[in-house]
């Protein structure tokens, strides 16, 4: 098993920094302030600099002695903490002002399955469900996704995925890590649910033959629905072109209101209010001997966690005040 990867002091933003703010009271006696107040803060603030310039060069020398850990994955938790997820938390916490629901269904530690409903165009959902647990959940827990063969076909991006901890969307690898005590993630509509037109959003497409499921039920995981809301209109698609998605080896070419029409400024996403709410658990441990051989109960037990999360999404709608929040 893998070691838990430190944050370095050289990211404010990291999920498990915690920096607490001296604060003063105001009042008339505020105008006569302490002449050693500054001086403290220069020292705080230099001690600050200090400690992340420390930070740094400790972590580059780490990377190039080899001295940080990496599962049997390729998955590289300081890299994923400390840089990788760097520039996606702005876009967390101030563009899609990402509001996290029901955390506490989430365990702490051990294994559970995320089953979360995808769309967007683009699968920025999936990391930012990621970053919500990471950034968000009390203990901090990196979600090991399985994503779609193509990611794991394109050079520099697989590279990527497997720092960051994903692996392919087998039974097999989603066994082995949930066997292991991992939190894992899964989008069952695939490339159909991310690629569906905009006049189709929020409705789920339907969740393949349930391997998901099944390696929930061998291992005994919790399956957790997650509905996502918000992913759906950051690019809306409104048609594609399958001739230059031939060309290019991609499932679709989308068009957007956006897109290609202004060029690379068509690549920013609108910036949606999102609610991401982790559902109750559904056991699988209290199931019966032999059920993960059974097609009828996987069955059953995928058109149940697809309807969880399709209820959810619709009572998130109806609550949510605006698409901009």
């Amino acid at each position: 098993m893998m070691t838990q990867a430190r944050i370095l002091s050289f990211d404010p933003d990291g999920p498990r920094r915690s920096r607490k703010a001296g604060s003063r009271t105001s009042g008339a006696s505020s105008a006569a302030k302490d002449p050693s107040d500054s001086d403290a803060g220069g020292s705080e603030s230099g001690m600050d600099l200090a400690a992340r310039v420390g930070g740094a060069v400790d972590f580059v020398r780490r990377r190039l002695s080899g001295d940080y850990p990496v599962d049997e994955f390729g998955f590289d938790p300081e890299l994923l903490d400390t840089v990788l997820m760097a520039p996606m938390r702005p876009l967390f916490r101030s563009w899609f002002r990402v509001e996290v629901r029901g955390l506490h269904n989430v365990p702490d530690d051990g294994a559970a399955l995320v089953v979360a409903n995808h769309s967007g165009t683009i699968a920025v959902d999936a990391v930012m469900t990621q970053l919500a647990l990471l950034d968000e959940h009390p203990e901090h827990r990196h979600l090991r996704m399985l994503g779609a063969d193509l990611v794991f076909a394109m050079p520099f991006l697989a590279e990527l995925a497997r720092k960051a901890g994903h692996t392919l969307a087998c039974m097999a690898d989603a066994q082995r890590l949930l066997a292991e005590g991992q939190l894992v993630g899964v989008w069952p509509e695939g490339f159909k649910g991310i690629g569906k037109p905009f006049a189709e959003r929020y409705k789920l497409q339907r969740f393949g033959r349930g391997g998901f499921v099944a390696a929930a039920v061998r291992t005994g995981a919790p399956i957790i629905p997650t509905a996502i809301v918000g992913a759906e209109e950051i690019y809306p698609k409104i048609g594609e072109i399958p001739v230059l998605a031939r060309l290019l080896g991609m499932p679709y070419f989308p068009i957007t209101p956006t897109f290609p029409w202004l060029g690379p400024l068509g690549m920013v996403p609108l910036p949606s209010k999102w609610i991401i709410e982790f559902g109750e658990p559904i056991r699988t441990d209290d199931l019966p001997e032999g059920s993960a051989d059974d097609p009828m109960t996987i069955l059953e037990m995928t058109d149940r966690v697809r309807e969880t999360i399709q209820q959810g999404l619709y009572r998130i709608l109806v609550d949510r005040p605006g698409v901009f929040g």
